[in-house]
């Protein structure tokens, strides 16, 4: 059977798609599935900031739990599956594939050829969607309330509402779990020769906070659709976080992750920012979704 990049439908509101094996590999303990099309979200091997779906393959009445789920590259010429960061090659490199790998405790019991029925768990997958958006917004919001008071000359980055991008500049990790995301900050010495304060930063950091509460309920009161515009139907190709928070500009973010499809599914995002160190903050965004 012909390998072919892995078409995803997890930014369709998709859940459980009936598709064909395109290519079984086992090792002593796991077993790894490819299929033409899947609605699971895998962990991204190269910014792991969200987190794989879980769920389940069904074939023939049996139930396998999908323990893991990752992304591949399949040399076309050899069949050679690499998975996750054995991964050698980027994306769109010519005579490759890039390919979603359900991973599943070994099993004989499944067949390039078979036809399976891929069952995301949808509960799980929205929670991880509301944590993931309630970053991006919960960032523009810390962005815009720093753009006030926070930079003494004028930034070269910008984010998509035409502030000072900190969240660029100084985010060295981002984190989704359901219903929540984490950011760690560095405000180092290239960042203040940037123009940041952050001695001001940190002294102010309770109301800082307050401020982009403030922000998230007047943005989220708003309850307009959150789109993901995609470039195409491939796991390879871009794909965009769009919504309208009656800023300037429409916020349109480059993102690879699932997200809710409306500021209406949170009933609030609560965040919390803590100094971890004089050079280190985290920013806790937790969502409230009225369950």
């Amino acid at each position: 059977m012909t390998i072919t990049a892995t078409k995803i439908r997890f930014c369709h509101q998709t859940w459980q798609l009936k598709v064909q094996i395109q290519l079984v590999q086992s090792t002593e303990s796991v077993t790894y599935v490819i299929t033409d099309i899947t609605p699971f979200h895998p962990v991204s091997h190269i910014w792991p900031d969200h987190p794989a779906d879980k769920g389940s393959v069904v074939f023939n009445g049996q139930a396998f739990e999908v323990i893991d789920c990752q992304v591949g590259a399949v040399e076309l010429v050899s069949g050679e599956l690499y998975v996750g960061r054995a991964i050698p090659v980027k994306r769109d490199t010519q005579g490759w594939v890039f390919v979603v790998v359900h991973v599943l405790s070994y099993t004989d019991a499944i067949n390039v050829g078979d036809v399976i029925s891929l069952d995301v768990d949808k509960q799980y997958q929205l929670a991880l969607s509301r944590g993931h958006s309630a970053g991006h917004l919960a960032y523009l919001a810390l962005n815009k309330v720093l753009a006030e008071n926070y930079w003494r000359k004028d930034a070269d980055r910008k984010d998509p509402h035409g502030n000072y991008d900190f969240n660029s500049y100084a985010q060295e990790t981002s984190f989704v779990t359901p219903d929540k995301c984490l950011d760690t900050y560095r405000l180092g010495k290239t960042l203040r020769k940037r123009g940041l304060n952050s001695a001001d930063m940190l002294s102010d950091l309770k109301l800082i906070e307050q401020k982009v509460n403030n922000q998230l309920i007047d943005w989220i009161q708003r309850g307009v659709e959150i789109k993901i515009n995609c470039d195409g139907e491939h796991l390879t190709d871009s794909r965009y976080w769009q919504c309208d928070l009656g800023e300037s500009q429409m916020a349109v973010i480059p993102c690879g992750g699932t997200h809710a499809s409306q500021l209406s599914d949170f009933n609030s995002i609560t965040v919390t920012l803590i100094e971890m160190d004089s050079q280190t903050i985290e920013m806790h965004s937790n969502v409230n979704n009225g369950d």
